[in-house]
């Protein structure tokens, strides 16, 4: 149940950051029931949410391996696949709901002192979302320890690494993937290497990743050309940028890393109306939703004010139910929607003590600099200075800091 084909986990990247990427919650009225608390529903007719048509099909096969493990309980195959396609629609539609199913379908095998190697790669992936991350670590440790040969983990202990801006150990876990997947291999050193002074070198890299992976699952294909486009952002290259986000979103498949990155590339280059025309069915969504506001504070669209208002309560239900996962999104909407900028920059700081990737150290840069604290950005400042990032818009954000008053 580890195989790449399996569980897709390639766009795990925060997954915003990705990695951290990216999660969220419904609109206030569905907040009580959108917890991620473990919680396998009792009955194979219990509604858990009124889904788009798209994924009846996959509900159906929901509803057969339900069945399936309700007749055989201590069925471990059955489980991790069921566990898997929760895992699925929630990294899909960043519903943090079906992370908790997942986590419930698993509860036979969650806490023995040795669960299985299918369970401790779930395990980790699922506490991986809930920023939990030394236990991540320490779950991703033991298994790599029992199967050296399993690629999936390897790559989530590199991601995991590298939102937090470990990137020594994730080169190496990185290095351990060549003799299993010389792709990923590739496109994980790449993105190591991208955020360690070697940007232009690692795109070559990926570019010829790309080239060698074009049979590879879609997944995989999404996870190099989301990379290239990003790089290409950062070292200030939009016309290239612009053509890798094209070539990823002409694949087809719902990747939420990839819209919320795209999105951003737009509002960047002042592109605000092809926001709206990217996320305007992308409402339920709070990272995707947080956007399509940035963009309508630009063009003045009417529903400004009601996106905002419904922001404002997701947020304010996250921190009721003691989720902190969404705290630099919250900073970006604190400082530029709500004009906060000393709340803002204490969510920034709370964030980065978590995770730290470009756009982490971004909303901090930012927040320092509205709330007239250049010193509250020198942990920023350091890191960039020792990995020797290449960022044209952090950058531009020091030298503004660095600016006379």
């Amino acid at each position: 149940m580890h195989g790449r084909d399996r569980n897709h986990g390639y766009s795990y990247r925060t997954f915003a950051s990705a990695v951290v990427a990216i999660t969220s919650v419904l609109l206030l009225a569905n907040c009580k029931q959108a917890s991620a608390a473990p919680r396998l529903p009792p009955h194979d007719d219990t509604v858990l949410e009124r889904l788009p048509a798209g994924v009846f099909a996959e509900t159906a096969e929901i509803r057969g391996l339900r069945a399936t493990l309700r007749d055989r309980p201590q069925d471990l195959a059955v489980a991790t696949q069921l566990a898997w396609r929760y895992f699925e629609l929630g990294r899909r539609d960043a519903d943090p709901r079906y992370f908790g199913y997942a986590e419930g379908v698993l509860q036979p095998w969650w806490n023995l002192a040795e669960p299985p190697p299918a369970v401790l790669l779930l395990r980790a992936t699922l506490r991986q979302k809930r920023h939990e991350f030394d236990l991540a670590l320490a779950d991703l440790s033991v298994l790599v320890a029992r199967e050296p040969q399993n690629a999936q983990a390897w790559l989530t202990r590199a991601v995991v690494l590298m939102v937090r801006g470990d990137y020594a150990l994730a080169r190496a876990s990185c290095g351990s993937l060549w003799r299993l997947d010389v792709v990923l291999a590739t496109a994980c050193i790449g993105n190591v290497n991208s955020l360690t002074g070697q940007a232009a070198t690692s795109a070559a890299q990926l570019r010829h990743a790309v080239e060698r992976g074009h049979t590879a699952p879609v997944t995989v294909q999404l996870y190099l050309l989301t990379s290239l486009a990003e790089i290409a952002a950062r070292l200030g290259n939009p016309g290239d940028a612009q053509q890798w986000y094209r070539q990823a979103l002409a694949l087809g498949e719902r990747d939420i890393y990839l819209v919320t990155s795209y999105a951003d590339f737009l509002l960047d280059q002042n592109r605000p109306a092809e926001v709206e025309t990217l996320l305007a069915s992308e409402t339920r969504v709070d990272s995707l939703l947080l956007r399509l506001a940035l963009a309508e504070r630009t063009t003045g669209a009417r529903l400004l004010q009601e996106h905002v208002e419904v922001l404002r309560a997701r947020f304010a239900a996250s921190r009721l139910r003691g989720d902190r996962t969404h705290q630099g999104e919250e900073s970006r909407f604190v400082l530029y929607l709500l004009k906060d900028p000393a709340r803002a920059l204490t969510l920034a700081q709370a964030n980065w003590a978590v995770q730290r990737e470009p756009r982490d150290a971004r909303i901090l840069l930012e927040a320092a600099l509205a709330a007239r604290n250049p010193a509250a950005a020198q942990p920023v400042r350091e890191i960039l200075l020792h990995t020797g990032l290449e960022d044209q818009q952090l950058a531009a954000i020091v030298a503004r800091l660095d600016a006379p008053p």
